[in-house]
């Protein structure tokens, strides 16, 4: 193993027999959990100290003040100060494409706030949930294995993955790829670290989603894992190619979106059985491998404000009047109709290209109608 952290796990020492104290003990259990979930290392991508000279000058107290972080996280962070930037920005990554993904459903991945980032509907064991623990651990894999590539951090570099079998022998393998493997491995120690930190009762509904949790972590990085492909470049005289050296490049974090997008879209729905291991609710379909997403809840209704589940509804959310499609005023509004406005549209028009070496555009606006939610 990569890091080998024994992570502290704490109890309630000593039982009271009064009721009193059983209830005061119960209602601070709920407290410090409702606390721990309303936090996150999401909250990373949110946070203003993420540069480099920040970890450098006194990086142990800033890791023990930065928000969202367990006490495994912290301990990394202490270790692996350089690191943190990057993590902070994979989850950047995983937000934006998580926003991308859905920016045409009724829930578009919003924030709320920078600590809990997605707010309360992160507690609902739902497919979007599923989804953004997915995308969040993928993001990070691939900020740290670039910044291993790009030798940003000081405890990797280049990859040293094995050179594939099929590969010409005519071919060099070398190069500088992505470090994938210490990508994956590192980003795995510190996603998981909260989930593997916790004690729930076996069976339980908590330890049920604790399992989703890690299920979905690992789905994201197996896809950024499959994805990476070989790159290679040519050399010779004249462009004749004579010669190619190839390396392990990761993806387009896009097409890992894409891909997770469709994860979403097939995600099975979970059930804890007798010995307390997550099954598929129907089991008349293919069980779902380490890459497919689970989920143990069904998704709140999005149509409306509610601040139980943390749904924002979609009132003032913009539709397509002309789409038959999620993003359509139909299915966006949820039958509650639209308004149309008016509004000022400024685009770039009537580029040319300049010698050498510029291109010059005029800025055009035109008044064009928008759909908006009631």
């Amino acid at each position: 193993m990569l890091f080998k952290l024994k992570l502290l796990r704490s109890g309630w020492g000593g039982v009271t027999d009064s009721r009193h104290g059983a209830v005061t003990i119960a209602f601070c259990a709920f407290f410090m959990q409702v606390f721990v979930e309303a936090s996150s290392w999401w909250s990373l991508a949110m946070n203003p100290l993420l540069i480099p000279e920040a970890y450098i000058i006194g990086g142990q107290p800033l890791c023990s003040q930065l928000a969202g972080l367990s006490k495994g996280q912290k301990k990394l962070c202490q270790l692996y100060q350089d690191h943190m930037q990057f993590i902070g920005e994979g989850a950047k990554t995983g937000i934006r494409e998580c926003q991308y993904q859905f920016r045409n459903r009724r829930w578009n991945c919003s924030t709320v706030d920078n600590s809990s980032v997605f707010g309360r509907v992160m507690q609902i064991g739902s497919r979007e949930t599923a989804f953004t623990y997915a995308i969040s651990a993928a993001g990070v894999v691939n900020a740290v294995s670039r910044a291993c590539r790009e030798g940003e951090l000081s405890s990797c570099g280049c990859s040293r993955a094995a050179r594939p079998r099929d590969l010409p022998r005519d071919w060099l393998w070398g190069g500088c790829g992505d470090n994938l493997n210490y990508g994956y491995r590192f980003s795995k120690e510190f996603v998981d670290a909260r989930e593997r930190e916790k004690t729930f009762t076996k069976g339980s509904m908590e330890s049920a989603r604790l399992l989703m949790n890690l299920h979905n972590n690992e789905a994201g990085r197996r896809i950024v894992s499959d994805l990476a492909h070989v790159s290679c470049k040519c050399h010779g005289v004249s462009g004749s190619c004579s010669l190619k050296t190839c390396w392990l490049q990761l993806a387009d974090f896009r097409k890992v979106g894409d891909t997770l997008k469709e994860k979403y879209d097939s995600a099975a729905a979970m059930r804890l059985n007798s010995r307390g291991k997550l099954v598929q609710v129907h089991s008349k379909f293919n069980s779902p491998t380490s890459n497919d997403l689970v989920y143990i809840d069904p998704s709140p209704d999005y149509c409306v404000e509610n601040k139980t589940s943390g749904s924002l509804g979609t009132q003032g959310r913009l539709c397509n009047k002309t789409s038959e499609g999620m993003d359509g005023c139909a299915l966006m509004c949820c039958g509650r109709g639209y308004d149309q406005y008016k509004t000022e549209l400024v685009e770039r028009c009537h580029c040319k290209f300049h010698w050498c070496c510029y291109v010059k555009c005029k800025r055009c606006s035109r008044i064009v109608d928008q759909f908006v939610c009631k």
